[in-house]
Parts: structure tokens; C-alpha cells; sequence
């Protein structure tokens, strides 16, 4: 997977495949790229900074913690 993020756009971009893709579908603050057999591909996340707070906020203490450590 490879991830990239975009600060004059806000948008956290995650590829997981290299296959390309023939369409994509705007699902709230996502849009989801998927093959031509609809295989999601690529993740677009609108307004990545916000949802990545948000997210993390969600977490546990106890996890959150252990994902920072890494």
C-alpha cells in the first residue's frame, strides 16, 4: 500500500494496488476507486486532517498508545 498526502488539498490519498481503475464512487467524506470488475483500488479521504482527529480520537487509550509507540 502506499499512502500520500496532499496539505493544499487536505486529501490523504491510499493506493493499494497498482491495477488500474475504470470508475469511482463518492461515498461521504470518501471517494473509492475500483477496478473494472470493482475491486476497490484507490481511497481518496476529503478533509483528511479532520477525519484523521477525529479517529483518533475514537480510539481507546490503551490502543492509541500502542500505535504511537511504533
Amino acid at each position: 500500500m502506499n499512502a500520500r498526502y496532499y496539505p493544499e488539498d487536505d486529501l490523504l490519498v491510499l493506493r493499494m494496488s497498482d491495477r488500474p481503475y475504470a470508475h469511482a464512487e463518492k461515498i461521504g467524506t470518501f471517494i473509492v476507486h475500483y477496478t473494472e470488475g470493482g475491486e476497490p483500488v484507490m481511497l481518496e479521504i476529503l478533509h483528511a486532517a479532520r477525519f484523521l482527529k477525529e479517529a483518533t480520537e475514537a480510539l481507546p487509550y490503551p490502543t492509541l498508545a500502542k500505535i504511537l509507540r511504533k
